[in-house]
């Protein structure tokens, strides 16, 4: 493909179809096969054995346990309760463990195989980990956690990057039964604990300090305020992650990491998983936080090993040997998806820094040093690495690349179709959309289908997703909300505190009773594929990663001169965003280069590099609603082109004449930019 034809590729034009030979190798192939000789279901392509799983969901996801040959006891009562949702339960009457099917492999070959290769900004050589290693280090930290008192169901909380540390502590925490979530150690400290506090750790994990783009950032006065705020924590393990960082204040047990690792060896025989039946919590991941605090999502064992098998083979086509690398912080929910390689007998790399230092080439040569099969990131970053003239298939050696996954946010037609020119003639490249609630995807692909420019390829596997119009009924070639009509084993169990599934259903299923509403925008063709136009709701969206107003406007609110603010961010048809901060003064104030720095430097230090907006806006006065609330989706729907009077009713405004003044703030950006 020429760079004239990037340009002129059209929405929807065909950029790749496998090879026969790839067809038939492909991890979907293998499991189709098997349900022919195992179930006599005969299916010739990915439609239909996508329309037999939503047809039949729970022979699906019994075809799934019996595949990968679910580690379990006990027996099967139902393999999907007649609860709707939120209260559907899977494979009841079973217990299985996380940490126990990601570890099973240890044996399934030579233990001295590498199972991760990682790197840092603080750690730039270039190191590995065996599976003996990683799996004797697990079993010798959760001996240790349950000899200082940790339980199943206890809380542990990490405020640690991306390194094998924290996937050791993560696998140890789930391996014994207690609870597991993680912050990244970028976020300031309101932001960690308006999440940490709402699940009261038992124990904390923590690095003392990181290192991105080329500077050390020290966390310790970060940590100490944490820590003042959780007084449940009885435990910390600090890591010494960057030298010559301080200690935090801590009025609890500190034991250092390697204190933790300094007993005997625990023998493969020795240890005990802790099996743990469906509702019991594995993890909980954080939403956004766009209204109030952010939601305490909780997941289960069950549902996350399932979808986890699923989506690793079925639809990235990771098989025994793959080599998987995403770019994730441990605030994302893709870093919880990190061991889908390791469960299919894989490897996995990861990198903790700045993608782009000390250039766009470094995710690429450490891609080339690893033989990364499957690599997972942002268009964002694609764009970046393609605006700066770089064509990696030319400069690194990338034969062992199969697959490039990428999400966090809506792909133009021509970042595919440079992917194809400067990366890999013939590459998977996929375009997928899911979230923190399902830590899956909604819709996704398979290398059975054609990849065409822009869409995504199809729905995942039992997951019944449509988009419905304004009468609530599906819609395909039109603009719709994207639902899911039936159950999904990774759903949330609940919200942390929320017993009742009061705030589940207000969240989820307020719009449409019984039907999964998921807050994107979304467009279906007649052929199954889809192109996702953004959130329906308030998320920011910002370089892939979402974040949320709340946590924006409680900075904002504590700077004297701001009255009120009101921030949006939109995808920019280049593939880029636009994320305006709009700011109502106090009277007798003015917005000076003063308080504009004072705004960055706070969102910055208090929350996190991704808060800090594009630019600062003066507003005469943020718009809301008859109760109060801001008007974001409106401002956010204007800024896209959309008709003002289609957007809100001016009857619902409490000052109408402030949506006059956005309006024509968008009308002016829109011209200017045409």
């Amino acid at each position: 493909m020429t760079d004239t034809a990037i340009t002129t590729v059209t929405e929807g034009q065909e950029l790749w179809r496998a090879t026969d030979a790839r067809k038939q190798n492909a991890e979907v192939t293998r499991f189709m096969n098997w349900l022919a000789t195992e179930r006599g279901k005969n299916f010739s392509d990915y439609w239909g054995l996508w329309q037999w799983s939503v047809d039949d969901v729970p022979g699906f996801w019994k075809a799934i346990w019996d595949f990968y040959d679910i580690i379990h006891d006990g027996e099967i009562d139902e393999v999907m309760t007649d609860d709707p949702m939120p209260r559907t339960r899977w494979f009841t009457g079973t217990r299985i463990n996380y940490a126990e099917h990601v570890l099973r492999n240890e044996t399934n070959g030579d233990p001295a195989r590498t199972m991760i290769s990682h790197t840092s900004e603080l750690r730039p050589e270039l190191a590995e980990m065996s599976w003996g290693e990683m799996a004797g280090k697990v079993r010798k930290l959760a001996t240790w956690m349950r000899s200082v008192g940790v339980e199943p169901g206890d809380r542990v909380v990490a405020y640690m990057p991306n390194i094998p540390e924290t996937f050791i502590a993560m696998l140890a925490t789930t391996a014994i039964g207690a609870t597991w979530s993680s912050a990244a150690p970028e976020f300031g400290a309101q932001t960690v604990i308006d999440r940490f506090s709402q699940i009261e750790p038992k124990l904390v994990f923590a690095v003392n300090g990181y290192g991105y783009g080329g500077k050390h950032f020290d966390r310790t006065s970060e940590l100490s305020n944490i820590l003042g705020y959780l007084p449940s924590a009885e435990c910390l393990v600090l890591l010494d992650y960057l030298p010559d960082a301080g200690a935090p204040a801590f009025a609890g047990n500190t034991h250092g990491w390697n204190e933790t690792l300094a007993g005997p060896e625990v023998a493969r025989e020795d240890f005990t998983y802790a099996r743990v039946p469906s509702d019991h919590p594995l993890w909980i991941l954080f939403s956004s936080g766009t209204t109030g605090l952010p939601k305490p999502i909780v997941q289960g064992h069950h549902g996350i090993v399932l979808e986890h098998y699923k989506s690793g083979a079925v639809h990235l086509d990771m098989h025994p040997g793959a080599v998987q690398f995403c770019y994730s912080t441990t605030g994302w929910m893709v870093w919880n998806t990190l061991m889908q390689g390791p469960m299919q007998n894989g490897r996995v790399v990861l990198y903790d820094g700045h993608p782009t230092y000390p250039d766009a080439r470094a995710l690429w040569r450490l891609m080339a040093d690893t033989g990364v099969t499957t690599f997972g990131v942002s268009p964002t970053f694609m764009q970046m690495v393609r605006s700066q003239g770089i064509e990696p298939g030319k400069e690194f050696d990338l034969s062992a690349l199969e697959t490039i996954l990428l999400t966090g946010s809506p792909s133009t037609p021509e970042i595919l179709a440079w992917i194809h020119e400067a990366v890999k003639a013939d590459i998977y490249a996929t375009s997928q959309s899911g979230g923190t609630e399902l830590c899956s995807g909604i819709l996704g692909g398979s290398c059975l289908l054609p990849a065409n420019a822009g869409e995504i390829q199809a729905p995942c596997l039992a997951c019944d997703a449509v988009a419905y119009d304004e009468a609530a009924q599906p819609v395909v070639g039109g603009v719709g909300e994207l639902v899911v009509r039936q159950p999904m084993p990774s759903m949330p169990l609940k919200f942390w505190g929320d017993d009742d599934f009061t705030r589940y259903t207000d969240s989820y299923f307020a719009e449409y009773p019984g039907i999964w509403r998921h807050g994107d925008r979304v467009r279906f063709t007649p052929e199954g594929g889809s192109y996702v136009l953004g959130r329906s709701d308030a998320t920011l969206n910002r370089f892939g990663v979402r974040i949320g107003s709340a946590e924006i406007y409680r900075t904002m609110e504590s700077i004297p001169e701001v009255a009120d603010s009101l921030i949006v961010c939109i995808e920019e048809k280049d593939g880029g965003y636009y994320m305006p901060l709009f700011v109502q003064m106090q009277p007798g104030k003015a917005l000076t280069e003063e308080v504009e720095k004072d705004i960055v430097r706070r969102l910055r230090t208090e929350r996190s590099p991704r808060h800090v907006p594009d630019v600062i806006v003066h507003a005469p006065e943020i718009p809301t609603t008859l109760t109060g609330k801001k008007m974001e989706v409106p401002v956010r729907r204007m800024l896209l082109g959309e008709n003002p009077d289609k957007v809100a009713s001016k009857d619902a405004t409490k000052n109408p004449h402030a949506l006059d003044w956005f309006a024509s703030f968008a009308a002016r950006r829109l011209s200017a930019a045409s």
